[in-house]
């Protein structure tokens, strides 16, 4: 693997928002996904020693983007964000969308349009390391609320999701475990849960995210994600 992936908490105890400093450690190229606040972020880029080139925003919620302003004046990075909310995200340099590939570093990105949570939402899949950045879309057990797409546009954004590699690991935007526990237990089993429970108890004794977790597992245990009937998923909202 060639990603070296640093979560940093934002909105500590309020929103439990999850900013990700990220190195393409082959070249040192650095980023930061969805900054939620400047601070933090900062502070564990100097801890890196890192300076990094670029943003990459799934969506133009202001806990996603509380933290662009700053850093780019700080940086002079690169904010790359949903063409879709170009209107939205303050300072967008470059505009993506659903397919579009490039390099970070040596590292392949790919696009994926993911609406239902907002209309442009995005996620970045890293292939080589697969990796996939869910913002606001995939949880830990849950999932995001639709807000400004649809019930069905979330439905879509899930089963591209679940066509993934089972072993893709995902990093989602909030630190949303203990929210989605108890419909997952009584969902599936304390059976069946007991090993996502363990890491979420190991992990927070830790003071560390539950994620990262392999979408093979979240399959399993994510209530949302073992829904195969659109129409039925459709009615949970």
């Amino acid at each position: 693997m060639s990603l070296q992936i640093n979560p940093v908490l934002c909105r500590a105890g309020v929103m439990d928002n999850y900013a990700y400093v990220i190195v393409d450690e082959q070249t040192g190229t650095g980023a930061v996904v969805d900054a939620s606040e400047a601070e933090p972020v900062i502070k564990k880029c100097q801890e890196l020693q890192l300076h990094p080139q670029y943003i990459f925003t799934t969506h133009h919620h202001f806990d996603h983007v509380g933290g662009n302003k700053i850093l780019k004046e700080k940086y002079g990075l690169k904010i790359i964000g949903p063409q879709a909310e170009k209107e939205l995200i303050d300072g967008l340099d470059i505009g993506i969308k659903d397919g579009d590939e490039f390099l970070f570093g040596a590292s392949p990105v790919k696009v994926i349009s993911a609406a239902g949570h907002t209309r442009g939402h995005v996620l970045w899949y890293f292939s080589d390391d697969k990796t996939l950045f869910t913002g606001d879309v995939l949880f830990n057990l849950c999932i995001g609320g639709i807000f400004e797409g649809t019930s069905a546009q979330m439905w879509d954004s899930l089963q591209k999701i679940k066509a993934l590699p089972d072993e893709t690991l995902f990093y989602p935007g909030h630190e949303y475990t203990q929210h989605g526990l108890t419909d997952a237990v009584r969902h599936n089993g304390a059976e069946t849960m007991a090993a996502y429970v363990q890491r979420m108890q190991t992990r927070f004794a830790q003071n560390l995210p539950v994620a990262p977790v392999t979408l093979g597992l979240e399959k399993q245990c994510n209530p949302y994600l073992q829904i195969n009937d659109k129409k039925i998923f459709e009615q949970c909202f």
